[in-house]
């Protein structure tokens, strides 16, 4: 059964990035009961600031062209669009400095915390380097370099390790989580940019005609995707953001830190079936018209991988965390513990979501995603009304977007089938 698995290209890939991403989280994951011992959950908190502002314009730095670098049949023309998307991250990092210069102090009062005020200046040049990540994680998906992909997050993951132990031995504060964390962005680029080089002479023939070519032909990844993705993040990350102002910093760190423990990796993993999903997905809608086989054939893998995954994490959450990371982290298992069955459907979830990418059906990830930072916002405005507690919070939260993302779920099948 097993050598059957593997006989196939889609199980191989996934198997490579899988590996990686288990690499790469393996190393971060050992040394965190050492980290708790280093920062407090307040340090943790700030951290959690300062990763929510990279990676809400960190998703849109490319506008989402990046997501089109698959699909062209041209080299040239996929080269293309991979020098728009990085043309449009260094103007939106170039905004994003300006509007830290103008807006810092507002910025700080807002969010209620005086230590996050160096760390703004640092954002705009994370985000411009998430930006050339995303390129290039694509372009090298569209080659199906997927060892160079897995090599790049072990390469991320050492450089943000290191640091993290090596900083915070000497210096107290949340300097050396965040310092790991803004060279780790750069770090993993490296590995990923062997293929770029190797097509320069395919690069010298680009012209701004080209890029203005394929900026129009894919002008759907920024008008439906990139609003999209915004909406996604946004919801995402609001949680920090408001955590920060309703509840406390402290708060936000145990919540940060058990996204960290369960909810990183697992996103990662379900990121691996997700980069070789869209690639399988693309060839079969190229071939058949539909993607419905390998879309099923993901989500019964997928379905099968979760349950008894998280189904265990839910029982060793609590008693765990304050085993291994110390007793004042109990509190973080038990948020973990309330989100299981949220981390289980965005695992889920997350590979077979770019399904409306291959389609070119934009306009349904756009619908739902604004459905998911609407629904998002009247569950914080509830918790607000109703004076909730952090966990009693928690318990809505999980319960009710988990409800959302099986609905989804549905809508992408039907997409699959291209009967939408």
């Amino acid at each position: 059964m097993l050598k059957k698995y593997l006989k196939s290209d889609f199980s191989r890939n996934v198997l490579t990035l899988i590996t990686g991403t288990i690499i790469a989280q393996a190393l971060p994951i050992a040394i965190s009961p050492i980290l708790t011992r280093i920062y407090t959950p307040s340090d943790f908190g700030v951290l959690a600031l300062f990763v929510a502002f990279a990676s809400v314009f960190g998703t849109i730095a490319n506008a989402r062209y990046e997501l089109a670098i698959i699909i062209p049949k041209s080299e040239k023309e996929a080269l293309s669009i991979f020098i728009l998307g990085i043309i449009i991250a260094f103007f939106l990092s170039l905004i994003l400095l300006i509007i830290v210069l103008l807006f810092h102090n507002e910025i700080v009062t807002l969010l209620d915390n005086e230590e996050i005020s160096i760390w703004l200046y640092f954002i705009p040049l994370s985000v411009f380097a998430i930006g050339i990540f995303n390129a290039l994680n694509y372009y090298n998906t569209r080659l199906k370099k997927f060892k160079n992909i897995a090599q790049s997050n072990v390469i991320k993951s050492t450089t943000l390790s290191l640091l993290n132990l090596g900083i915070g031995a000497i210096k107290t504060g949340a300097l050396g989580l965040i310092i790991g964390q803004f060279i780790s962005y750069f770090s993993g680029n490296i590995k990923l940019s062997v293929p770029i080089f190797k097509n320069k002479d395919i690069l010298r023939e680009i012209n701004i005609q080209d890029i203005k070519s394929v900026a129009f032909r894919y002008r759907n990844f920024p008008k439906y995707t990139m609003p999209s993705s915004l909406a996604n993040v946004l919801s995402q990350n609001l949680t920090a953001f408001i955590t920060s102002i309703l509840f406390s910093v402290k708060t936000l760190g145990f919540y940060s830190f058990s996204l960290k423990i369960i909810g990183t990796p697992s996103a990662l993993i379900g990121q691996s079936f997700g980069q070789v999903y869209i690639d399988e997905a693309s060839r079969q809608r190229k071939e058949i018209g539909n993607a419905i086989q390998v879309f099923d054939s993901t989500l019964k893998k997928l379905i099968l991988i979760s349950l008894p995954i998280f189904g265990l994490i839910f029982f060793v959450a609590e008693d765990a965390f304050a085993i291994i990371f110390g007793e004042e982290w109990r509190i973080a298992g038990v948020y973990a513990k309330i989100l299981i069955p949220l981390f289980c459907m965005k695992f889920i979830l997350a590979p077979i979501s770019v399904t409306n990418s291959v389609f070119e059906k934009q306009h349904i990830s756009l619908l739902w995603q604004l459905g998911l930072l609407i629904i998002t916002l009247l569950i914080f405005l509830i918790a607000y009304l109703y004076n909730q507690d952090f966990k009693s919070f928690l318990y809505f939260y999980s319960g009710t977007l988990s409800i959302y993302y099986i609905f989804f779920i549905f809508i992408l099948r039907k997409v699959s089938k291209a009967s939408l």
